[in-house]
């Protein structure tokens, strides 16, 4: 496999391509960092002494890391012409496939020039190379999810090369109880790609099934799959005894020559080199091996988790002010269209209404705030990628980034072409994806942590569906690998009674692994906000991942509309205090809650009866705004009680969260009272009926002082 990889990258080199990104599991990636990323075999075996050194010490001060066969790596690898490549390993846990498209994003990302108003895409700019295992290919439904992805506008890089490292037999389990397929390979015959198999003890075959991967790539530009088809000398790992599942397989290894004594034995064959020459070539590696193992014990070098924790952040984007005239402008330009171009009826009347909203009113509502906060971004030179399931129209017909002339079907981007614009603004609707896209663009936001990349769901619950992605990239990639971005996730969520699958984006699960100021999570509850928020998560100095909550049924409520005013001169606001003109020393009760039940508790008749109850909302849930909670507190000098309402049930949403970051952080303790529905196994009702009469018991529970 190592000299494949080097002939790719030399060929690679041949055309000009500056980048190649390689994703792989774990078994060989050392070598893979070694001889292809090219890394010092002293940086490598400094690893392994570091982490050794820092199970001796102990303590907890130390950044988490990861496992030394999890970590990536970058480097340059030089062609005997002299010429050179840079070649970046990606960071990948333990599910196996996970990083497959990780590494088309940073791939995708490496091919765009954002400098402009439409992204350019060039394939020769970068290439793809996945590593994969022959049982994890089978198995591991990201394999085709990833195989979809290549001749999509919106994520194709141009062909990728797969690699299937096959060593006929996943982890213990035989190949008759791992797949339905004669072949490994046999899944990539439902994607219209070239599949070639090829010996792995045949290294001169191995080299020509490369050369017509990468020549088939630059003829059509599509994935091609090479299935490598050998055998692994050792067990799962170092220490595993593979003979107590395979016996006879491994009696037949244990007799077999390797791939390096065949290859020998044919030059020498052939008069290219002694036998002594090869066997001095073996013991020069080993000494050279060995030498450098000796210095590493000797010297005390920086350890990769060493370096994670000195990598310095990447530089802060510096926003453009705006004020109310530019936001006007770009309001206008949003609902325009060329000439000649024709839109929906009925849309017309939707830009009409907004159009009015904003003069007569001030007000703005969502799906407006949001282009106003991608155009001022744009401005700033922040590019903006936008995709998802739907997101070009918006799931709820709110957002209409992409028109359609209906006569043509032809389109036009008015983000685009918004006037001072400094970069790129791409927007595309996903294939019916979570796993893959949202890995997708985790790579591409990892690799621009400048850019402000979102995903949206169709619905919020949907994205339990890339929880793999979540938790071992975005929830925790800084802190095992030191790699940042600012990927934001826009799930709808909010209680209408549409069932289970249509109101929970689980908020708790995100709450629950944040820590360490990993994640940021926000359920705003006005336009306004959700404005400053987009330009505070483009332009904050660290790069984080945010997760927010947005709405379905705000999406067009007047109440929640932002206001131009605020959205000109104001900032993004982690809690808002209750508006109305109450006696603050009168308020005995504080309702806490955030997002969409704050409407349905002041919709409610009882609201305005209220005399010693204050309704505050918080808006930033992670990292809690700690600081702005207790000055709130300290304006209301007699309350006694803190109650948290939510719609989820007790066991979700942000109580249990919420509960323990305010007791661990008051200056003044206070009871915390609940009210909200009981614990439940599924996320709501399924029925409107009993969604509405439950939804009307917490209100009137909540609003009984």
């Amino acid at each position: 496999m190592i000299p494949m990889l080097e002939e790719v990258l030399r060929m690679l080199i041949a055309d000009g391509t500056p980048n190649a990104v390689i994703g792989m599991a774990h078994r060989g990636r050392l070598s893979v960092i070694a001889h292809v990323v090219n890394s010092p075999y002293g940086e490598i075996l400094e690893e392994f002494e570091a982490a050794h050194r820092r199970g001796e010490a102990g303590g907890d001060d130390d950044v988490t890391g990861d496992v030394k066969y999890h970590h990536g790596a970058t480097g340059v690898y030089s062609a005997p012409n002299g010429k050179s490549i840079a070649v970046t390993l990606a960071h990948n846990p333990s599910h196996l496939e996970a990083v497959d498209p990780v590494v088309e994003g940073q791939t995708r990302a490496l091919q765009t020039d954002r400098s402009r108003n439409v992204p350019a895409v060039d394939a020769r700019k970068a290439a793809p190379i996945l590593i994969h295992g022959d049982a994890a290919f089978t198995g591991q439904g990201i394999i085709s999810e990833v195989f979809n992805l290549q001749s999509l506008p919106g994520y194709a890089t141009g062909g990728t090369l797969h690699l299937i490292a096959n060593n006929q037999v996943g982890f213990t389990t035989d190949v008759r109880d791992s797949r339905s397929t004669r072949y490994a390979s046999d899944l990539a015959k439902g994607f219209d790609v070239p599949i070639v198999h090829v010996n792995a003890d045949d290294v001169d075959a191995c080299i020509g099934a490369v050369h017509l991967a990468v020549d088939f790539r630059r003829r059509f530009g599509r994935d091609v799959l090479i299935d490598l088809v050998g055998y692994r000398r050792s067990g799962h790992n170092e220490q595993d005894e593979p003979a107590y599942t395979q016996p006879l397989m491994y009696e037949k290894i244990k007799a077999h020559p390797t791939a390096r004594e065949l290859f020998a034995n044919k030059l020498v064959a052939q008069g290219v080199v002694t036998a002594d020459q090869a066997n001095a070539m073996v013991e020069q590696a080993t000494a050279r091996l060995a030498e450098e193992y000796k210095r590493v014990k000797s010297e005390r070098g920086a350890g990769m988790l060493e370096k994670i924790a000195l990598a310095p952040a990447p530089p802060a984007v510096a926003l453009e002010p705006i004020d109310k005239a530019r936001l006007l402008a770009w309001s206008d330009a949003l609902v325009a269209v060329p000439d000649g171009f024709k839109i929906n009826r009925k849309l017309v009347t939707q830009f009409e209404r907004r159009k009015a909203t904003i003069t007569q009113k001030n007000l703005v509502d969502w799906g407006m705030a949001e282009g106003l906060a991608f155009a001022s971004l744009l401005a700033s030179g922040v590019p903006v990628r936008l995709t998802g399931q739907d997101t070009e129209r918006g799931t709820f017909s709110h957002r209409h980034a992409v028109l359609h002339d209906p006569s043509s079907n032809a389109t036009y981007v008015p983000l685009q072409h918004v006037d001072g614009a400094r970069a790129s603004f791409e927007i595309f609707n996903s294939p019916l994806s979570e796993y893959a896209c949202v890995g997708f663009e985790y790579g591409y936001a990892a690799e621009v942590p400048a850019a402000l990349v979102l995903w949206e769901a169709q619905f919020g619950d949907f994205v339990n569906g890339a929880q793999i992605v979540i938790d071992q990239f975005i929830a925790a990639g800084q802190a095992k690998w030191g790699q940042t971005s600012r990927l934001t996730l826009l799930l709808p969520h909010g209680y209408e009674g549409q069932g289970p699958e249509h109101s929970s984006a689980r908020l708790e699960r995100f709450l629950q692994l944040a820590a360490e100021g990993n994640l940021r999570v926000a359920y705003p509850s006005t336009a306004g906000n959700y404005f400053h928020l987009l330009r505070l998560q483009a332009g904050m100095p660290n790069p984080v991942p945010l997760v927010v909550m947005t709405p379905k049924s705000l999406l067009r409520l007047e109440v929640a509309s932002g206001d131009l005013d605020d959205m000109a001169s104001g900032s993004f606001k982690p809690i808002v205090d209750d508006p109305r003109a109450i006696d603050t020393s009168s308020v005995e009760r504080i309702v806490l809650c955030s997002g969409k039940i704050y409407y349905d508790l002041t919709a409610s008749e009882r609201y305005a009866a209220l005399k010693k109850t204050a309704i505050v909302r918080i808006e930033l849930l992670s990292p809690m705004p700690g600081e702005a909670i207790n000055a709130m507190l300290d304006s209301y000098p007699n309350a006694k009680r803190l109650v948290w309402v939510q719609e989820e049930p007790k066991n979700m949403g942000a109580r249990a969260y919420v509960r323990r970051r305010l007791i661990e952080r008051m200056r003044r303790p206070l009871d915390i009272d609940y009210i909200g529905r009981s614990y439940r196994a599924s996320p709501s009702e399924g029925y409107p009926g009993a969604h509405a009469v439950e939804q009307e018991r917490v209100i009137e529970a909540a609003l009984t002082e």
